[in-house]
């Protein structure tokens, strides 16, 4: 879906990716399956018609992308996650999955992708200059660079870097791709740093501050127009109200509930150990409006915090009820702390590929 200028924000060129061309995608029977067999076939790399554990981590690593996560191996935290999905393909065997499973099995996962990108879409960006050159000259550009002056430790450091500072202040809606990404640092921002007087003396003066600043912000909108930068831009509010929607709706809640439930391990009385009441939240996440665990540094702490209320993390063994009732009382206690201080974050990567999912998962759709 397309949105031009005016509609949302200040941004000249985006798309927003919603989750309805997965939809749209498995809705088509013929669609899907070829879909399905073109990823199988890629990913069997002995050709014998099965995959392997190992063949099947490609899909996983990029599925955790989609979903937001670190790459596995960089977040012990999130791992489990990780873990959690191959477990969906392979039932938490060692066995070898066939077709059918595969396909199965991949449709639940991309229906929640939908569901995950439907709830919190990622906007792509198409950062040409024009929205830059907008800001440079409103008189909101010299507002915030001097806000930024008065904010920078004039005793020691360049030009150079009090611009460089001022730079990673910019924001997306205001033009400026993320000047901490390595590629637009070395192919956007340093070309234009060459363009700044030198010989200055210290302190830097405000007004040679500023106009330094306008050049080099000048001369990134001029590279930008010339070699436009795609940008993924995400922008999520967790103030408690997905969690408040599930809580009042109890067939929903139920269902939720009974599902985490379904995929825990039982010793021979029937009974769960709390150590995987993290495992079962992750599971509600998507639905309650919540990131997986690891996903957000600053949802992270507060899980933390939840579950060393409620002793969530002692491994003790309690019935399902007791379960349940454990789960409940987490998801309350994080909806009233997200209700007294909600969290926001934005992230904003540059997208090297028509799809911000690495190794191009959902690369036949586009």
């Amino acid at each position: 879906m397309k949105k031009n200028r005016g509609e949302e924000g200040s941004t000249h060129n985006q798309e927003v990716l919603d989750g309805s061309e997965i939809v749209e995608l498995i809705g088509n029977k013929e669609m899907f399956s070829s879909f399905a067999d073109h990823k199988f076939e890629e990913l069997d790399r002995d050709r014998d018609g099965k995959l392997s554990m190992k063949e099947l981590k490609p899909a996983v690593a990029d599925i955790g992308a989609a979903l937001g996560l670190p790459a596995q191996g960089t977040s012990a935290d999130s791992d489990h996650i990780y873990s959690e999905v191959l477990n969906e393909f392979t039932h938490g065997k060692e066995d070898k999955v066939n077709k059918t499973e595969f396909k199965e099995v991949l449709s639940d996962i991309l229906l929640g992708v939908a569901a995950g990108l439907k709830r919190d879409p990622i906007v792509i960006l198409r950062m040409d200059g024009e929205d830059l050159t907008d800001f440079i000259n409103s008189p909101s550009f010299e507002m915030e660079m001097v806000s930024t002056y008065s904010q920078l430790d004039l005793a020691e450091g360049s030009l150079t870097d009090y611009i460089t500072k001022a730079l990673e202040k910019l924001r997306v809606v205001q033009g400026m791709p993320p000047s901490s990404d390595p590629w637009v640092r070395s192919n956007v921002v340093e070309p234009a740093l060459q363009r700044l007087m030198h010989g200055h003396e210290k302190p830097v003066a405000q007004e040679v501050f500023l106009e330094e600043c306008k050049k080099v912000a000048e001369s990134i909108a001029q590279h930008l127009k010339e070699q436009p930068v795609i940008v993924a831009h995400t922008e999520n509010t967790f103030d408690g109200s997905g969690i408040k929607r599930l809580l009042t709706n109890k067939y929903e809640l139920d269902k939720s509930l009974d599902a985490a439930m379904e995929v825990l391990p039982k010793d021979p009385h029937d009974k769960l150990s709390k150590e995987y009441l993290r495992v079962a939240i992750d599971t509600v996440a998507p639905t309650a409006g919540l990131p997986p665990f690891g996903a957000v540094d600053q949802m992270d702490t507060v899980v933390n915090e939840v579950f060393k209320m409620v002793n969530a993390d002692d491994g003790k063994l309690v019935d399902e009820d007791e379960f349940k009732k454990l789960m409940l009382e987490i998801l309350g206690s994080l909806m009233l702390q997200l209700q007294g201080n909600s969290i926001s974050v934005s992230a904003n990567s540059v997208v090297h590929e028509p799809l911000p999912f690495s190794s191009s998962l959902l690369s036949p759709m586009s």
